[in-house]
């Protein structure tokens, strides 16, 4: 399904938004809550927040398929994570030993993605499928 220009800008501005909202979660939270708090809402509302930016980017935009703008999600995460966080924020790779705080999100982030979109784009699918039967039946 083919609506406009296949854009990676668009699908990457996607990507960052669920990259900063993840960001301030593990910013904020932590001196708030405690950074075991911090991790297990990261780890819930991170893979959500995902999850409903590639619905709207299925419904939206949908110019790359489900599977691919998972990956460009989360491989996003991750260079952003190694690049600025781990590298120049913490100065440290110590994040990427944690399964819970990195890799499991990671996981999640691309299962939630992927599925979300993957159910927005059927949905879609079929919306457009029964307008066009319709049109058919009219003549």
């Amino acid at each position: 399904m083919k609506r406009g220009i296949r854009s990676p800008a668009i699908l990457l501005g996607f990507a960052f938004v669920g990259w900063a909202f993840c960001a301030a979660i593990m910013g904020v939270l932590p001196p708030l809550i405690g950074m075991n708090a911090a991790l297990v809402v990261h780890l819930i509302a991170g893979p959500i927040a995902f999850a409903l930016l590639a619905l709207a980017y299925q419904r939206r935009v949908g110019d790359y398929p489900p599977l691919t703008a998972a990956v460009v999600f989360v491989a996003f995460v991750i260079v952003v994570d190694f690049l600025l966080v781990a590298l120049v924020i913490l100065r440290d790779l110590a994040m990427f030993r944690s399964v819970v705080g990195t890799w499991i999100p990671f996981l999640l982030i691309f299962l939630a993605s992927w599925g979300a979109g993957a159910w927005g784009r059927r949905r879609i699918q079929n919306t457009e499928y029964r307008r066009q039967e319709t049109e058919w039946k009219r003549r």
